[in-house]
């Protein structure tokens, strides 16, 4: 076994939370390098598989609810972050995805202590080598009130100023981002309309703020995702990489 069979002719598992949502700007970047999309919704029934032997990788994405909420589909989607974790196959969680990976491993799921949200554009700077990726945005999109521990044995590569842990990775393939690279700006227009009660919310910025911030940031958001998608699609068991 080798790397070609983590090739493009494979599938990505794509995990949604709303009947509306989309994988944006992953889904087309993942489709673009030749992977096909497996659009599951737990949260409207779809199962989940047992196994990922399918599947080249998982993404699971944001979403309005909480990792801490009472849903029985929340809890079993959590549990469910330990089959690709245990296989071993590449797994990435943006926002609520984050947060669940981050529950799952240990960690805990919580709003800032001065009720504080990001929701606009936010500054961002990579730690720890920012996980080999030299090119960071100055500022990433976000879209949250609440955010997560760092959990036992992750190691963080990227920190923000008022929600410190922006990004992190737990062994060999798996990831968690608390920010939106995946938006484009016609996600961030719908998003301002049918989002804009969240701006009173404290420190949030007003919608003239995100699109402004678009037009400044976006070019080097799409770099940065574009350079850790190819390694991330490319990723692999440590024992698999040993037979190469």
């Amino acid at each position: 076994m080798s790397f070609m069979e983590f090739s493009n002719t494979e599938k990505i598992l794509i995990i949604l939370h709303q009947e509306s949502s989309t994988p944006g700007r992953i889904g087309l970047m993942l489709k673009e390098m030749g992977f096909a999309l497996d659009i599951r919704r737990p949260c409207l029934g779809d199962a989940l598989p047992e196994t990922m032997d399918g599947h080249a990788g998982a993404v699971v994405f944001g979403g309005p609810m909480s990792a801490n909420d009472p849903e029985p589909w929340i809890a079993r989607e959590i549990d469910w972050i330990g089959v690709p974790l245990k296989e071993q196959k590449p797994f990435l969680g943006v926002c609520l995805g984050a947060q669940m990976l981050a529950k799952h491993l240990g960690g805990s799921v919580g709003g800032h202590a001065e009720s504080r949200v990001e929701i606009g554009y936010y500054p961002i700077y990579p730690v720890n080598g920012g996980d080999g990726i030299s090119d960071w945005p100055q500022e990433v999109y976000q879209w949250h009130r609440e955010s997560f521990t760092l959990p036992r044995g992750a190691k963080l590569f990227a920190r923000g100023e008022h929600f410190e842990n922006q990004a992190f990775r737990y062994g060999e393939a798996a990831y968690g981002i608390q920010f939106h690279p995946e938006v484009t700006r016609l996600a961030m227009h719908r998003w301002v309309v049918t989002g804009s009660h969240r701006f009173s919310l404290p420190h949030a910025q007003q919608a003239p703020e995100h699109l402004a911030g678009n037009l400044i940031h976006d070019v080097s958001v799409k770099q940065w995702l574009s350079q850790f998608l190819e390694r991330w699609t490319t990723l692999s068991p440590r024992k698999l990489r040993e037979t190469v």
